[in-house]
């Protein structure tokens, strides 16, 4: 193991008895988190080792990455970013439901959203008139268009 390893694992050591007097798990593992990040962040200037662990302190499964990334290790927008990038192209100069409009950033910004986290943002962007919210005659759901 490495040094900072057989170091983390002695100061474990040295705490286990305070943190197992809480009877309660999850009072455990919140001390525990604490302290792996109070640990972490005392030794940033130490990196052997650290680049394995996730910032809670657990070791990452390989492949394990943050769902925000894409394989090549850029983050992908998120789904504020790209309901405003929809709103400067002409794609809702036409009507569309929020399950077209997932649709639609799943094809063309390889971003899955689901529809409720689609549906807040929307909401603000009819509230702030950018976009016009609008009763479908055909399943009476939302439709959105541009103001």
């Amino acid at each position: 193991m490495s040094k900072h390893i057989e170091k983390l694992k002695k100061q474990l050591l040295e705490i286990a008895e305070v943190v197992n007097s809480f009877r309660s798990e999850a009072v455990q593992v919140k001390i525990i988190d604490r302290l792996l990040d109070a640990i972490m962040e005392s030794e940033k200037g130490d990196t052997e080792g650290t680049d394995a662990f996730s910032k809670r302190g657990r070791k990452q499964k390989s492949g394990e990455d943050d769902e925000n990334f894409s394989p090549a290790g850029r983050k992908k927008p998120g789904a504020t970013k790209v309901l405003n990038q929809l709103l400067s192209t002409d794609f809702f100069n036409a009507r569309h439901s929020i399950s077209e409009i997932a649709e639609y950033c799943k094809e063309h910004y390889d971003s899955d959203f689901k529809t409720s986290e689609l549906s807040g943002i929307l909401l603000k962007l009819a509230k702030e008139n950018k976009l016009r919210r609008e009763r479908s005659n055909d399943n009476n759901r939302f439709e959105y268009v541009k103001a």
